[in-house]
């Protein structure tokens, strides 16, 4: 109960909660014992800060840093990071559903209202969106207790010829490349084809709306299907 109560007198600045929110995102992909290197890329800043952030972050007993371990998250950094998840994923229902952004365009917006403290918006939010499940990307959004709806999904690069898959969500969000799906007429819930895939540099033509066309492997390694 003492750790409850003394997590919750703990105030998160905006760089700590995106340094736990990255460190959440790298563990789902690699595990437990993120790399300081591994922080400073997805962040885009210099290994001697991630260095100087983990130990303010460890005083605060969200994370732990073993040498030669890396650094993984305590059940209260998890907590913490889920929660700002979740904030993140809500508001880009919202501002998809009710205020008719485009799903490229609600990143940049709902990474600022992520940091939004009150507990009770958050909740209350989710109750006016009828408690989604998924956000317009296809990532799950966590419930106020952190547990989360998982899918079965493989990327698209790995669907057979000749096998129609459909499309569940993406593994890059940035703008560029929603603005690239929605181009091609690439979105959640759309049935994608595989006609033939190139052995050389793994491109594939798929079929999509009646038209074919060709897309890269990196394009295929950024489209989750089912």
């Amino acid at each position: 109960m003492y750790l409850w109560h003394q997590y919750y007198n703990y105030m998160f600045s905006l760089s700590e909660e995106n340094y736990l929110k990255s460190i959440y995102h790298l563990e789902a992909i690699h595990g437990k014992g993120i790399s300081t290197n591994s922080i400073a890329k997805k962040l885009e800043t210099k290994a001697s800060s991630v260095t100087d952030m983990i130990k303010k972050l460890a005083e605060k007993e969200v994370l732990v840093y073993k040498k030669y371990q890396g650094v993984s998250l305590t059940i209260l950094g998890r907590k913490e990071a889920t929660t700002i998840v979740r904030k993140h994923r809500l508001w880009e229902v919202f501002l998809v559903d009710k205020l008719n952004f485009s799903w490229d365009e609600v990143h940049d917006v709902a990474e600022q209202l992520e940091h939004i403290k009150s507990p009770k918006l958050i909740d209350e939010l989710d109750v006016f969106l009828g408690f989604p499940k998924m956000d317009p990307h296809g990532d799950p959004i966590p419930d106020k207790e952190g547990n989360f709806q998982k899918i079965e999904k493989r990327l698209l690069s790995t669907l057979e010829e000749h096998k129609t898959g459909i499309c569940v969500g993406v593994n890059d969000s940035s703008s560029d490349f929603l603005k690239y799906l929605d181009k091609n007429n690439i979105s959640l819930g759309q049935k994608i084809k595989v006609l033939s895939k190139e052995s050389f540099d793994g491109s594939l033509t798929i079929l999509i709306h009646s038209k074919e066309i060709t897309i890269s492997k990196k394009i295929s390694n950024n489209i989750y299907i089912q």
